[in-house]
């Protein structure tokens, strides 16, 4: 359930009309509900409360400030993949406590400023990973606390750009190679092995491939306890899918009933790395009709988002829900193409797409745009990127300013030798 809803053919967030801050803010911009993000962390957390655990929100998925402040203040962790956002995620006031943190190429740096904020673990990725984590704790006079991310090559059945639990991921430990990496870790006078991590994928629709590869990290953890290994946190990732278009989505409750038998035994705190269950359908993409076009028989919207703005059906050919924002009666469905003003033939938000008819300067809500959206945007074709506006009841906040071109060159500087040409 979400709270963006038709009220006589007038799309609210809320309890105010979206074509209403539209005209305040200028379009393209992305639009959050702050009800809807609590609901679903709540229904998410209440899912799992028959087991100790902790819901790290995968900051990738979403990384505003103003998220990650309402969610800090329903309980929730942090899962972290760079030192920026660690920063976010610290800024939000998340406690240090409930943050993890994840990711292939941590830098030195990185590391030294997770351990200085003492987070809650940081999940190591390689062997050479490993002996720098205990090199610089060793440095730094502290233990470093970390899970090693094992993979345990499952096939999460989803796409193949978002499948990171098979054996030829470049993410995780293979899981033969993980008892005798935990027993060099346990080792080592700068490291605390006290987790096991696993992330198979995202946007996974049903729970069997978390069952599965939860077996053979359970089985790990129990093995490890026999050796003294204090294993303490069993860190199952994320990916629980969510609908977009005509998706069987299956709620949270569906994952947990499966999950926690498999887990439940092995008196582990569960850490659950969830972003896009929480927040992907808390947020849409608002967008203007600027043009129609036909070439032949095809027929293509114009509008003033691009591939830039929401880069995921152009990335993956990802499909998102699109409506007008104001619902006329009486009009045809026409099949259409939504594109942007990219000059790239893979800018669109939409393929051989039924819409009704619309006009020069209607709006347009492309729904789901709430995870893996503005996180992903980018100033290709020098355009400056949307704003993001925050709702909660009939209060509506600018939460990020539209760039301005100023943005754009701000940090670079031309050479005073070619200033004197």
């Amino acid at each position: 359930m979400d709270y963006f809803e038709y009220k006589n053919g007038v799309l609210y967030c809320e309890d105010l009309k979206v074509s209403a801050i539209a005209e305040k803010v200028g379009t393209p911009f992305y639009l959050y509900s702050h009800n809807t993000l609590k609901r679903h962390y709540r229904v998410l957390d209440e899912a799992f409360e028959e087991i100790p655990h902790l819901v790290c929100f995968s900051v990738k998925a979403n990384s505003n400030v103003a998220i990650l402040r309402a969610l800090a203040n329903e309980g929730a962790g942090a899962d972290v993949v760079s030192g920026g956002e660690l920063f976010r995620a610290l800024r939000a006031g998340i406690d240090p406590s409930k943050i993890v943190f994840a990711g292939l190429g941590k830098t030195a740096s990185e590391i030294e400023y997770a351990l200085r904020e003492k987070i809650l673990m940081i999940n190591v990725e390689s062997s050479e990973e490993l002996m720098l984590i205990n090199e610089l704790a060793s440095k730094m006079d502290v233990v470093a606390p970390i899970a090693i991310r094992v993979n345990p090559d499952i096939d999460p059945q989803t796409h193949p750009r978002i499948a990171t639990g098979l054996k030829e991921s470049k993410f995780g430990i293979p899981l033969s190679q993980a008892m005798a990496e935990y027993e060099v870790a346990s080792k080592l006078p700068g490291v605390n092995p006290i987790g096991i991590h696993q992330h198979i994928g995202s946007q996974i629709l049903k729970p069997g491939p978390f069952e599965e590869s939860l077996r053979k990290i359970v089985n790990l953890a129990n093995s490890l306890k026999v050796l003294g290994v204090d294993i303490r946190y069993i860190n199952i990732g994320g990916g629980f899918g969510i609908q977009y278009t005509e998706e069987e989505a299956l709620g949270p409750d569906r994952f947990a009933e499966a999950i926690i038998p498999v887990v439940k035994e092995c008196n582990c705190t569960i850490i659950l790395e969830i972003g896009r269950m929480i927040c992907g359908n808390s947020g849409i993409l608002v967008t203007r009709v600027l043009y129609n076009k036909s070439s032949g028989n095809k027929k293509f919207v114009v509008v003033d988002a691009g591939m830039n703005d929401l880069l995921r059906p152009s990335l993956y050919g990802a499909e998102h829900r699109i409506e007008p924002v104001i619902i006329r009666r009486g009009v045809p469905d026409l099949e259409v193409d939504v594109v942007g003003p990219i000059c790239e033939s893979g800018d669109f938000l939409a393929r051989n797409r039924k819409l009704p008819r619309v006009e020069r300067g209607d709006l347009l809500a492309v729904f789901t745009a709430g995870a893996y959206g503005f996180t992903m945007a980018s100033n290709y074709n020098s355009r400056p990127r949307p704003a993001e506006v925050f709702v909660s009841g009939n209060k509506a906040y600018l939460i990020r300013k539209r760039e301005t071109y100023e943005d754009l060159v701000r940090g670079e500087a031309v050479p005073r030798d070619l200033e004197s040409t």
